[in-house]
């Protein structure tokens, strides 16, 4: 057993998403979303480093001492998959740690929208899931395709950096590749995608121009890819893709984009106060004819309205999301308040509601 290993039995024992290790501090762990300290010693730079690289691939620790940071997955059987990010800091080295349970939970489990497990079902599009680091994105995607998985005869191809979550293959042929490990880059292997007979995509990230063109084409070539993108709204996230372009191709990637894409699920997580554990606000796009015509049209600054009216697909904004949480007493008003949009809204609820600089 790795040294470090006694940190992740800890994590599990005590729930938590994260571990920072890093130099000249003492390890810590977030646990529903708050950082708490771990009693121990004091970290030096030479003995978290020996720890790290006792788990850490050669070709890997190759990587970091070139580079400054990498990402690789570790598993330890029978307890949990860790998404791990090592990189240097002003007083040496430092690693954190994201735990990947090995149970992929259900839509239901989740507590998610029925709307999201239909989803899976989808004959071709782009769905797009989104959120700030740390949102439960993953999460929300493997349970998706563990939907289609088991419900689905078809092949899924994987594209992550690293792998998170793994699917046995079910009635789905499932195939997982990481980037830097089985292909060069996400734009590779999605180019590479095409030629596999894929019927469903998914891209872990799509950072750059390149990846979102390759994805947004699959997409539009009778594919179903789901993808990520660190956005805060539905509306945002449309914008996000068509800004990445060159201003010459906009309106050409707006009719693209249009066609191809279904949905968009923009999350927020919040700490349940009513018992252990963390529930997600969602806000949720259904790509109806009128809400393309809005993205063709350049006006998605009406797509909050649209799907305010859209609720009979499934649509919901995610104020109206954390309203139902506020209301059925699973988040408090105060988080509830900081991770609105509408933060108005919200005041009313507060003690002490406080004078806001970003409302000036």
């Amino acid at each position: 057993m790795a040294k470090i290993d006694a940190f992740f039995h800890l994590m599990h024992e005590e729930g938590a998403s994260d571990l920072h290790l890093v130099s000249g501090q003492q390890p810590a762990i977030r646990i529903r979303g708050e950082i708490v300290r771990i009693k121990y010693d004091v970290l030096d730079n030479d003995s978290l480093k020996a720890m790290l690289y006792e788990i850490a691939p050669e070709h890997k620790v190759k990587q970091f001492e070139e580079t400054g940071d990498v990402d690789f997955a570790y598993e330890i059987p029978g307890l949990a998959r860790y998404r791990a990010n090592f990189f240097m800091q002003k007083w040496g080295c430092a690693a954190v740690f994201r735990e990947i349970p090995s149970k992929i939970l259900t839509v239901d489990e989740l507590g998610l929208p029925p709307v999201v497990s239909r989803l899976a079902y989808l004959p071709r599009g782009l769905v797009l899931v989104t959120g700030p680091t740390g949102s439960g994105k993953s999460t929300t995607l493997a349970a998706i395709i563990d939907e289609a998985n088991r419900n689905r005869k078809d092949h899924i191809i994987t594209i992550e950096d690293p792998i998170e979550f793994v699917h046995q293959s079910a009635s789905c042929i499932v195939n997982h590749r990481e980037v830097g490990v089985h292909t060069k880059s996400f734009s590779a292997a999605l180019r590479g995608a095409l030629r596999e007979d894929p019927d469903i995509i998914l891209v872990g990230e799509m950072r750059d121009l390149e990846t979102i063109r390759l994805a947004v084409e699959a997409a539009s070539t009778g594919h179903l890819v789901f993808g990520t993108l660190h956005t805060t709204s539905a509306a945002k996230t449309v914008d996000r893709i068509i800004e990445v372009f060159p201003a010459d191709e906009q309106q050409q990637i707006r009719s693209t984009l249009a066609d191809g894409i279904r949905a968009v699920i923009s999350q927020v997580l919040f700490k349940r106060i009513d018992k252990k554990g963390r529930c997600a606000a969602l806000e949720i796009l259904i790509a109806t004819p009128a809400v393309r015509n809005l993205i063709r049209e350049s006006k998605t600054f009406q797509i909050p309205s649209m799907i305010q009216t859209g609720k009979k697909y499934g649509m919901q904004l995610l104020d109206d999301a954390i309203m139902d949480l506020l209301n059925r007493g699973w988040i408090s008003a105060d988080e509830a308040y900081a991770k609105a949009n509408d933060k108005a809204r919200f005041r009313q609820y507060l003690k002490t509601p406080p004078t806001d600089f970003t409302e000036a």
